[in-house]
């Protein structure tokens, strides 16, 4: 079965463009931009070729061409004149753009092609603030609307994440330079969202840290053990789901009580479940949170 997804809803190309369908609609009628075909209850739907279209049309629209200038031109000469503004340009858009159409389509190949074009100007850490985070960012919408399903979302994230672990390995191919602490990275039980993790973990190996990465689902016991190991032990997790906003008290209770037993080491927290945290009751003392992943870089 193939399961590219060809056809779109006006909803889907407003949330996939950030252009308001209202305004998709009068292009379409006053320009002749697209021409959507309709179903049996008369619902547009676009096809693959639309929506590329409507994707480069809106990068120029967003680099000051109006439209009436965008309808005017030949359907070759829009590709064109796209590809010299990248040029000329950041490519963060075109990236964005790209990235999107390679995960809708389940496309590996134009991941790698927009990766590696990247790469020839950008650093990693770039194109992971630059790019990736802001597409990571739009997941979320586009899955509460359905205009991509998990399989989308899991697909691109494991492509990301894979360049994570390229990048992360080349670092540790040399010992590390900074002794003093060591960062023990994990998710803790239920949670499995470990993207940011991951990052956080190449960003703290980039800066010379030893970092020992444990991953998804780990006991608050089965951290007890690296206390036997080392000291100063900065322990770093992301609460993406779990614990939830009603278990994160306890949650904290149960970690000072392990950290007691090492005076010198520390928790930090990242993550959508501790949001609200800091500014209702800042924590002190050996638990910190950060709002960010560039946050606590900054701090280290």
């Amino acid at each position: 079965m193939n399961s590219v997804k060809t056809s779109f809803s006006i909803r889907d190309m407003e949330n996939l463009s950030g252009i308001k369908a209202h305004t998709i609609r009068i292009w379409e009628k006053r320009y002749n931009l697209f021409s959507p075909e309709r179903t049996d209850t008369n619902i547009r739907t676009y096809n693959l070729e639309s929506l590329q279209k409507l994707l480069n049309v809106t990068l120029l629209y967003n680099n000051g061409y109006k439209i009436s200038k965008i309808a005017k031109m030949g359907e070759e000469k829009i590709p064109v004149l796209v590809n010299e503004i990248i040029a000329e340009k950041s490519e963060k858009s075109h990236a964005l753009n790209s990235l999107k159409l390679a995960m809708l389509n389940f496309d590996q190949s134009l991941f790698l092609k927009t990766y590696n074009s990247l790469m020839e100007e950008k650093s990693f850490t770039q194109i992971f603030n630059e790019v990736f985070i802001p597409l990571l960012n739009e997941l979320g919408l586009l899955w509460q609307t359905n205009t991509i399903s998990p399989a989308h979302e899991h697909f691109i994230s494991n492509l990301i994440k894979q360049k994570i672990y390229i990048h992360t390995e080349k670092l540790q191919f040399e010992a590390p330079t900074k002794k003093d602490e060591v960062f023990v990275l994990f998710l803790p039980e239920n949670e499995i969202h470990e993207l940011g993790l991951l990052y956080i973990n190449y960003q703290l190996a980039l800066q010379g840290y030893k970092t020992i990465y444990l991953g998804q689902t780990m006991p608050i016991e089965s951290l007890e053990d690296l206390l036997k190991y080392y000291n100063n032990i900065r322990f770093v997790s992301y609460f993406t789901v779990a614990p939830t906003k009603d278990e994160i008290d306890d949650y904290f209770e149960r970690f000072r009580e392990v950290l007691k037993k090492s005076p010198g080491s520390k928790l930090y927290v990242l993550g959508h479940q501790i949001q609200e945290i800091g500014e209702q009751k800042p924590l002190e003392g050996s638990i910190r949170i950060f709002k960010s992943i560039n946050q606590l870089v900054d701090t280290l």
